[in-house]
C-alpha cells in the first residue's frame, strides 16, 4: 500500500478530511489534491457562470437595449416604464402631477392651468436612471431570456456527463468543462448584440456541470464515514462561487478599472477576461498535479465494480417512480431557486430599489454566501433527525426546509421599495438558510430510493436543479411584469412541491407519518449508517 498523507481504507479512500494537509506529490496525497481542484474549479466555474448577472445593466448599455436608448424620452414620452418610475433618492417621479391610472397609465396627468415654465412641464425625463430596464421592457426581457439560457443548457450536460464520466475520467472531464468555459466567458467580452449575448450565456452554462464532476470526484477519493461530508463541502464552497461572483466582478474588477479611467463600457468586457483566465489556469493544473484515482492516474468503470454503463432504459425505469418524479421538481424547488436568484437578485436591488451596482452587488452576494456553512447545516440536520426518528426525520427535515424556504421567499416578496433595503436584506439570509439547507436535506433522501440506479436518479434529480431556474425564468420572471409578484408566485411553486412531501414511502424505510413495513436487514441498518458514495447535483 502506498505511504499516503491522509489515513486510507483498505480500498485505499481516505477516512479522513485534513482540509490544510495538502503538501507532498501527487502519489502521496491524490485525496486532498482532488478535493481541493475539484472545490476550487466548481466554485470558479459557478463564478464564470453568473459573472454577466451583476454586470447586467452595464452590458443592456453597450448593446443599447435600455428603454430609454431605444425609446428617448423626448420622442416617446409615454412609455409605460417612464410613466411608471418613481426616483427613490429624489422621491420624484416622471410624471410631475401623477398619471392617469396607477395600475395601466396611458400618460402623465396634465399640468394645472395657468401653471407657466418648468411648472408646465408634465414629464420630467431628469429623474430617470441611465438604463431604464424595468418589467415589461424588452432590456428586462433580454436579461431574463439570456438568465434562463445559462441554466438550460446545464440541464442536458448534466445528464450526458455520467457518460462522459465513465470514459474519460473525472480530471480529463472537469479539465475540458473549464478549457470550453474558458472560451466562452473570454468571448462575452465582446457582445455586442442580444443575440449572442444570449447564446454566450448558454454555453457558458455548460460550467455548471462541474458539480457532478466535483461529487463523482470526490466519491472515489473518500471512504463511507467521511465522504458525504466531503461531498456536502465541496458542493457548498464551490456553490459559493455564486455569491462571490456578485462582489468580485463588480467591486473588485469593474468598479475600479473604472475609478483607472476606463470607460464602463470597456471595464465590464475587460473584467470578464479575468475569470476565462482563471479557467484556463485550473484546467492546466488539473491535468498536471492530479490523479481521478488514490492508486491510478486514470479512471476506468471497474474501479467502482461496474461491468456495464447505464443505458437509456435505466432512464426510463427511474422515472416511471412517482417518488423520483417528486424529488426531481423538490431539488427544482431549491437547487433552482438558488439559480434563479443568481440571475436576478443584483439586477432586483439595482432597478426597483435603485440602488449603485456595487451596493446591489454586495446584497445579492448575500444570498450565495450562505453556502459557506447553510448546505451542510442541512445534510447535518438531516442525520440528526435520521438518528432521532428513523427515516421519516429525513423527509421531515426536506419538508421544513421547503416550506420555510417558500415562507421566506414570500415575505421577500413583500418587501417593496419604501421599506429600507435592509428589511430586504434580514428577509433574504433567512430565505437563503432554507434554501441552501433544503439542498442539504436531498442529500440525506436521493441515495436510499433507488439503490441500483443511485447515478442514474442522482443525474436525474441534479438536472432537474437546472430546470427549476429554467421554469422560474420562464413562468414567473419574464411575464409578469411586476417586480414582487413574480417572488410571491414562485414561493407557491415551492410550497406546492413542499406539501407533496407525504408522497415518499418505502416499505423498507416506512414515510412521513408511518414506520417501515419490513423489518430491516443487517445489511439495510449498516448502509442506512454509512454516507452515500454519490450524491444528488
Amino acid at each position: 500500500m502506498p505511504e499516503f498523507r491522509c489515513v486510507v481504507n483498505e480500498n485505499n479512500k481516505s477516512t479522513e478530511l485534513p482540509l490544510l494537509r495538502i503538501g507532498g506529490s501527487v502519489e502521496q496525497n491524490p485525496h486532498m489534491r482532488a478535493f481541493w481542484a475539484s472545490t476550487i474549479s466548481f466554485f470558479l466555474a459557478f463564478l464564470g457562470w453568473f459573472a454577466l448577472a451583476p454586470l447586467g445593466l452595464d452590458v443592456a448599455t453597450s448593446m443599447r437595449i435600455c428603454e430609454n436608448q431605444l425609446f428617448p424620452p423626448d420622442e416617446y414620452p409615454k412609455r409605460v416604464a417612464y410613466l411608471k418610475y418613481k426616483n427613490l433618492k429624489t422621491e420624484k417621479t416622471y410624471c410631475v402631477y401623477g398619471k392617469n391610472d396607477d395600475d395601466t397609465p396611458t400618460d402623465c396627468n396634465p399640468a394645472p392651468e395657468g401653471a407657466t415654465g418648468e411648472e408646465a412641464e408634465m414629464y420630467d425625463p431628469s429623474v430617470l436612471t441611465a438604463c431604464v430596464c424595468t418589467g415589461g421592457t424588452r432590456c428586462k426581457n433580454t436579461l431574463a431570456d439570456a438568465g434562463v439560457a445559462s441554466v438550460a443548457s446545464t440541464i442536458f450536460v448534466r445528464v450526458a456527463l455520467g457518460t462522459l464520466l465513465e470514459r474519460f475520467g473525472p480530471c480529463n472531464v472537469q479539465a475540458g468543462l473549464m478549457a470550453f468555459g474558458a472560451i466562452w466567458v473570454a468571448a462575452a467580452a465582446g457582445i455586442s448584440a442580444e443575440w449572442n449575448f444570449i447564446l454566450i450565456r448558454f454555453f457558458i452554462g455548460g460550467a455548471g456541470a462541474t458539480f457532478v464532476t466535483n461529487q463523482f470526484w470526490c466519491s472515489l477519493m473518500f471512504a463511507p464515514n467521511i465522504v458525504g461530508t466531503a461531498n456536502a463541502t465541496a458542493a457548498g464552497w464551490g456553490n459559493l462561487g455564486g455569491g462571490v461572483t456578485q462582489v468580485f466582478m463588480v467591486l473588485v474588477l469593474f468598479e475600479p478599472f473604472k475609478s483607472a479611467g476606463m470607460e464602463a463600457d470597456l471595464a465590464w468586457r475587460v473584467a470578464m477576461l479575468v475569470p476565462a483566465c482563471l479557467f484556463v489556469l485550473t484546467a492546466v493544473l488539473i491535468k498536471l498535479l492530479c490523479w481521478d484515482t488514490p492508486t491510478k492516474k486514470r479512471f476506468s468503470p471497474a474501479d467502482t465494480g461496474k461491468t456495464k454503463g447505464a443505458s437509456m432504459w435505466d432512464y426510463v425505469e427511474v422515472i416511471k417512480d412517482l417518488r423520483v418524479i417528486v424529488m426531481i421538481f423538490q431539488y427544482s424547488a431549491c437547487f433552482g431557486t438558488e439559480l434563479a436568484m443568481n440571475n436576478q437578485l443584483a439586477t432586483h436591488f439595482r432597478t426597483y430599489f435603485q440602488m449603485k451596482a456595487g451596493d446591489a452587488a454586495s446584497l445579492a452576494s448575500a444570498f450565495g454566501g450562505m453556502n459557506l456553512f447553510a448546505r451542510s447545516l442541512g445534510g447535518i440536520s438531516s442525520d440528526l433527525l435520521f438518528a432521532k426518528f428513523g427515516f421519516r426525520g429525513r423527509i421531515w427535515a426536506q419538508f421544513l426546509g421547503l416550506f420555510f424556504e417558500a415562507i421566506f421567499l414570500f415575505g421577500f416578496g413583500l418587501v417593496d421599495n419604501t421599506q429600507p433595503w435592509g428589511v430586504a436584506l434580514a428577509v433574504l439570509i433567512f430565505f437563503s438558510l432554507f434554501v441552501q439547507m433544503s439542498e442539504g436535506t436531498s442529500y440525506g433522501i436521493v441515495p436510499f430510493m433507488n439503490k441500483q440506479q443511485l447515478a442514474v436518479v442522482s443525474a436525474l434529480v441534479g438536472a432537474g436543479g437546472n430546470l427549476g431556474a429554467v421554469i422560474a425564468g420562464f413562468c414567473f420572471y419574464k411575464p409578469i411584469d411586476h417586480p414582487l409578484t413574480p417572488f410571491k408566485v414562485h414561493a407557491a411553486y415551492v410550497m406546492f412541491w413542499a406539501l407533496l412531501s407525504p408522497l415518499y414511502y418505502w416499505p423498507e424505510h416506512g414515510g412521513m407519518f408511518t414506520g417501515p413495513k419490513i423489518a430491516k436487514t443487517e445489511e439495510t441498518k449498516i448502509a442506512e449508517t454509512e454516507q452515500p458514495a454519490e450524491a444528488s447535483a
